[in-house]
């Protein structure tokens, strides 16, 4: 059988819609499944190289990989009234070349971010290191990614939700889309579409059996987080919409896409649906 193997951020919501495959409770028909976990930049970098078959991506990397990777339905993030942060020592002023540290290049942060502020400084570093970075003074701001949101260092403070630098610049209340999965288009058609199947139904199964999950994740010391935070993170992040996007998950993305074009950072209008694989195929292969 063939090993698919699928790429995804080590952070709780990723690691958490993966593992239902890891443990079997979900299985492809005919293939199997190995995972790695690589920090979000790397998984951005990586597909630029079309490294792996499945990989979870920034959204706002899309535009560049769309002739190598169609995009899944599934295991999104969206922020909704809530995602990443700019984080600043307390009553530090910043000025309009402030420096900072990003998580990556092609994050969906990194995009909203250097739209808002054009004249910042920007090093890129590991998420894992930005809330350091601030407090060593080697940056004077950061923003902060995954579950680094829900609690860091009390001499630091919120300069700006990502949530609110969405709203204004997409003109709109809408889920702020974050990341998701890709998937390499030399598959064929027909497994790409069970794999897609596949990643559905393990989402699916882990939100069901979130406790049971959540519980072996945490005894097996597989997340960096504690219980109460693992809850508060997967209420965020491990929801319906992360099982298959709808509608609304759609014009989200769609906004985002247009955003990028129309500040010159891609260099035309994508529109979602145009990228999802077609499910029609099944009927038209069987008639």
């Amino acid at each position: 059988m063939k090993n698919i193997e699928v790429a995804h951020s080590p952070d709780a919501d990723d690691i958490f819609m993966y593992y239902a495959i890891y443990f079997g409770w979900v299985k492809p028909k005919n293939a199997t499944f190995s995972n790695i976990a690589l920090d979000i930049e790397t998984l951005n970098e990586e597909a630029l190289k079309n490294s792996y078959d499945i990989s979870a991506i920034s959204f706002a990397l899309y535009p560049f990989i769309k002739n190598e990777y169609a995009l899944l339905r599934s295991a999104g993030s969206f922020g909704e009234g809530y995602g990443p942060k700019i984080i600043k020592k307390r009553d530090k002023k910043l000025k309009e070349n402030f420096k900072v540290a990003l998580s990556g290049r092609y994050t969906t942060n990194a995009m909203l971010f250097k739209i808002k502020y054009p004249k910042a400084r920007v090093v890129y570093k590991n998420f894992l290191e930005i809330e350091k970075a601030i407090l060593d003074g080697e940056v004077d701001a950061g923003v902060l990614i995954h579950e680094s949101i829900l609690e860091f260092d009390k001499s630091l403070e919120v300069e700006r939700e990502m949530w609110d630098i969405w709203c204004e610049l997409a003109k709109e209340e809408m889920p702020l889309p974050l990341g998701g999965m890709a998937i390499r288009r030399s598959l064929p058609l027909i497994d790409a579409l069970e794999y897609e199947d596949v990643l559905i139904e393990a989402v699916r199964v882990a939100n069901q059996r979130k406790d049971e999950l959540s519980k072996i994740l945490l005894e097996k010391n597989l997340v960096r987080v504690d219980k109460e935070k693992l809850d508060r993170y997967l209420s965020m992040y491990a929801n319906d919409r992360s099982i298959e996007f709808d509608d609304v998950a759609l014009k989200s993305i769609d906004r985002l896409f247009e955003i990028g074009y129309e500040n010159a950072l891609f260099s035309e209008i994508l529109k979602c649906e145009d990228f999802l694989l077609p499910r029609e195929y099944r009927e038209y292969r069987g008639s």
